[in-house]
């Protein structure tokens, strides 16, 4: 399989759709913030039912196998996930 990139609108898409899954409401009802620091690296706060949640790298990559799974019918361990900060894109996923 070639590499694939997924950019950040689509990661976001990604992660409202998991968490919507997890906790049985629309993905419109979810608001997501993706976050890279060159300390801590890749997360995200999630806000759902007015309870705000924050992820980390490991729940941002169950999201995007999530996504994969559901949206785009790839066996999601079967596929390499990784994510890249870029100056002009923001958090790019590259899947593999």
């Amino acid at each position: 399989m070639e590499k694939t990139a997924i950019f950040e609108q689509d990661i976001i898409n990604a992660v409202c759709i998991f968490i919507a899954d997890k906790y049985y409401v629309q993905p419109e009802e979810v608001s997501v913030e993706l976050i890279y620091d060159d300390e801590s690296g890749f997360s995200a706060e999630v806000e759902v039912n007015d309870r705000l949640q924050k992820l980390t790298e490991i729940n941002l990559i169950e999201g995007l196998r999530h996504w994969l799974d559901t949206e785009h019918g790839l066996d999601p361990m079967s596929v390499g996930l990784e994510l890249e900060w870029n100056e002009q894109e923001g958090i790019i996923a590259y899947v593999s």
